[in-house]
């Protein structure tokens, strides 16, 4: 009975580290997406210029964005 036991835990086991492995799959499929936007913000906000350019609107929140990435960047590296 305990060799069965230690079977299925590790199969449950190699479960668990597959979806922390397949994980990352579905983040970079989400980082593209953010690229599409980044690259959207960044013609919103040129046309927004283009019609107002005495204007000193935040159109998108690039400082918060970018605290954001460097958060991102801080876990990824293991500071």
């Amino acid at each position: 009975m305990y060799k069965y036991r230690l079977t299925e835990e590790v199969g449950s086991k190699e479960k668990w580290q597959q979806s922390r492995i397949d994980a990352f799959d579905g983040l970079e499929a989400r980082l593209e997406n953010v690229k599409k936007l980044l690259r959207q913000g960044k013609l919103e906000t040129i046309k927004y210029y283009r019609e107002n350019p005495d204007s000193y609107a935040v159109v998108k929140g690039t400082d918060l964005i970018g605290d954001y990435i460097n958060d991102i960047e801080t876990l990824l590296k293991g500071e």
